[in-house]
């Protein structure tokens, strides 16, 4: 038994049909279309791919910038603070 139950000699009955019915030609046609169809698909695949990995990066730095900002606001009013307090002693 072969794959999914169908033993080997079924499955080379089934490749003769098909060569019969169709030809070696239009079969090779057929694999050239699903071939550049499948390449097509796996290029589009790793665009997309890349395109979210430069996304989720310059989302990462902009998280950075952000907190950096928000730590620099956070010294000047402490030292505000801090200033305000001396100037009122």
């Amino acid at each position: 038994m072969g794959p999914g139950g169908i033993s080997p000699w079924s499955l080379l009955l089934i490749l003769v049909i098909v060569l019969l019915l169709f030809g070696t030609k239009k079969l090779r046609n057929v694999g050239t279309d699903l071939g550049g169809a499948l390449k097509g698909f796996k290029s589009a695949m790793s665009d997309g791919e890349k395109q979210a990995k430069e996304a989720k990066d310059s989302l990462e730095q902009e998280d950075g910038e952000s907190s950096t900002q928000n730590q620099h606001r956070e010294s000047v009013d402490e030292k505000d603070t801090a200033d305000k307090k001396s100037d009122g002693s």
